[in-house]
C-alpha cells in the first residue's frame, strides 16, 4: 500500500508506519491476551468438557459476558424455578482453555459464555448455546421469565439486548482495550472510544430517565445483558480508573439503575461465579450447588476453589 498524502507516515503510530498491501500474521502484537490472540479459528488441542449432575452445564469466566448468564440463571432460581439449577464450570481464557476441542465443539467462535442443555424442552438431542443474548433469550423462552409476553413489552426488551450486543464491543475492545490494555497509548484510539462510550452512557441515561428499568417497568433480561457492562462501568469498577477518566458520575439515572441491580440478591450471587479476581470473599470459581456460595469462595477453600 503506498502512503496517503493527507496522512503522512512519519505522523503514524508507530512513526513512518504504512499498512502493506496484503496484511500477515507474523508475530504478537503485544499488549494483554497477545499471547492467544490468532487470526484462525478451531481447537488447539483436544480436551473433553467436564459435566456435572445439572440439565444445564455453562462453560465461562466472570466476565461481564459470563456474568450476563449466571445472573439470569440465578435470578430463575430465586422465582423458584428449579429447572434453572445449573453447574458452572470455570474457562480461564488467558490459559486458552477457550480452544480446547470439547469448548470449540459448543462454541466453534471460541469465546465464553457457552453452555449445553441437556434436557431441552420436546427432549431429544442436548442443544449447544454460545453467544450470550443467545443465552439469554433461550432461558428466558425456555422458563417463560425476565421477558414480556406482550408484543410491544417483547419488542423493546429485544430492542436494548441487541443494543447491547451492538454497543458493548464498542466499550470492551474498542475503549477498554486501547485504555487498558494496549502496549501504547494511542491519542486518536483512545478519544474515539472515549467519545462513542459517553454516547452510549447518555443513550442509556436518557432511556431511565423516563423508565425503571432498561425497557420499562419490568426487569428483563435486556438489563441483565446491559447491567454488566455499563453497571460496572458506572460504578467505577471497569479498567481501572475508566470511571473517573470517562466522568460516569454525571449519568445520574445510569447511577440510580446500577444500585437498584446491584442490591438483587440473585445479581450479587451471579457476579460472583466463574469469578477469578478482586475480594476472594467474592470469588466462586465454580458453582454446582447453591450452597457452594457459603462454603466454596476462595476465602473459605484457600486453594483453585474448582472440583
Amino acid at each position: 500500500m503506498t502512503s496517503d498524502p493527507k496522512f503522512p507516515p512519519e505522523k503514524n503510530q508507530p512513526a513512518g508506519y504504512v499498512p502493506p498491501k496484503v496484511w500477515k500474521w507474523e508475530s504478537e502484537s503485544g499488549g494483554t491476551f497477545a499471547n492467544i490472540n490468532r487470526p484462525i479459528a478451531g481447537p488447539t488441542h483436544d480436551k473433553e468438557l467436564p459435566v456435572g449432575s445439572h440439565p444445564l452445564q455453562l462453560y465461562s469466566l466472570g466476565t461481564p459476558n459470563g456474568v450476563k448468564v449466571t445472573i439470569m440463571l440465578e435470578e430463575l432460581l430465586a422465582a423458584g424455578h428449579e429447572g434453572a439449577e445449573y453447574d458452572a464450570w470455570l474457562i480461564r481464557i488467558g490459559d486458552g482453555d477457550q480452544f480446547g476441542s470439547g469448548f470449540v465443539e459448543i462454541n466453534p467462535n471460541s469465546k465464553i459464555p457457552a453452555m449445553m442443555d441437556h434436557a431441552p424442552k420436546g427432549g431429544g438431542d442436548p442443544v449447544r448455546l454460545f453467544e450470550s443474548g443467545s443465552i439469554l433469550l433461550y432461558l428466558a423462552e425456555k422458563f417463560r421469565a425476565f421477558l414480556p409476553t406482550d408484543v410491544r413489552g417483547r419488542a423493546e426488551t429485544m430492542n436494548w439486548l441487541f443494543w447491547q450486543m451492538g454497543s458493548a464491543p464498542f466499550l470492551g475492545g474498542g475503549f477498554g482495550h486501547f485504555y487498558a490494555y494496549a502496549p501504547m497509548k494511542i491519542q486518536y484510539a483512545i478519544d474515539r472510544y472515549s467519545m462513542e462510550v459517553k454516547r452510549q452512557m447518555d443513550v442509556l441515561n436518557r432511556q431511565l430517565a423516563d423508565n425503571e428499568y432498561v425497557a420499562g417497568p419490568e426487569y428483563t433480561i435486556a438489563d441483565m445483558a446491559i447491567w454488566p457492562w455499563y453497571g460496572r462501568l458506572a460504578a467505577k469498577a471497569a479498567y481501572n480508573d475508566a470511571g473517573d477518566f470517562l466522568s460516569v458520575d454525571e449519568y445520574e439515572h445510569v447511577q440510580r439503575w446500577m444500585k437498584l441491580i446491584g442490591e438483587r440478591p440473585a445479581a450479587q450471587r451471579g457476579s460472583m461465579v466463574n469469578r477469578t479476581f478482586g475480594d476472594p470473599a467474592k470469588q466462586l470459581h465454580e458453582r454446582h450447588d447453591a450452597s457452594d456460595f457459603e462454603t466454596r469462595t476462595q476465602d473459605k477453600t484457600g486453594g483453585t476453589g474448582e472440583r
